[in-house]
């Protein structure tokens, strides 16, 4: 019962800036859309791929996604505030505390795009493509190619805030620090599970580029908890 109370004050203090919200992406969607043709040239070049469009209305609404995923990507520290402002007023969690979980999860999202685009796509992309022969040449769709790189850059995001959720989940009391050590393994097993699900391609050497820093921010929030005394 004191769990349903929480969620129904987590979700009355979301509604308070949904609105808000909602209008700063629509706007900052609007503003980028203009420069989405520089944005999809440089993610071009980096990755080093020609795109192509099959429909009529694709090259636009590859434009428009991009845009979103642009104004998300810049609003993150907004969606991180409204989110821990909203879940820390049932936890009673406020003041320094709350401003630390809005900045850490806030650097540790930007550190696990930077990650994924720098790192883990071009070797995902290289391998992907390295089926290809003589027979065989890539022709990639500009709205997947946008749908592809938005959706793992975003997920790399979210994923390397973990110790910041370890730390909070121990601070309020529903997840102890032994029970994060106590269940390691399960803790590999999961990531493993996620690195095969979310990275480009299913190799080894991609599933190790992500799975080997998300055990490592596991032990890093195991390793935080221990430092700030939180049993």
């Amino acid at each position: 019962m004191e769990l349903q109370n929480k969620a129904v004050i987590f979700i009355g203090e979301l509604r308070k800036s949904l609105r808000a919200l909602g209008i700063g992406v629509l706007a900052v969607t609007i503003t980028i859309f203009f420069l989405t043709p520089d944005l999809l040239r440089v993610v071009q070049h980096h990755l080093a791929e020609k795109l192509y469009f099959f429909s009529v209305a694709g090259p636009f609404l590859a434009h428009v996604k991009l845009a979103a995923f642009s104004a998300i990507y810049g609003l993150v520290p907004w969606l991180m505030a409204v989110f821990w402002r909203a879940i820390g007023k049932p936890f009673g969690v406020e003041g320094m505390p709350l401003f630390f979980f809005i900045l850490f999860t806030t650097l540790l999202f930007y550190a696990g795009t930077l990650f994924c685009y720098f790192v883990t796509l071009p070797f995902g992309i290289n391998f992907l493509l390295g089926f290809g022969s003589e027979q065989l040449r890539p022709v990639i769709s500009i709205s997947r190619f946008v749908n592809f790189v938005t959706l793992f850059v975003l997920a790399f995001g979210a994923i390397f805030e973990l110790p910041v959720f370890m730390v909070f989940l121990a601070k309020v009391g529903l997840c102890p620090r032994s029970f994060f050590e106590k269940n390691r393994r399960y803790a590999l097993l999961l990531i493993a599970i996620v690195a095969a699900l979310l990275t480009p391609t299913p190799d080894i050497v991609n599933m190790l580029l992500m799975g080997g820093p998300l055990y490592l921010l596991y032990e890093s929030g195991i390793l935080i908890l221990l430092l700030m005394r939180i049993k």
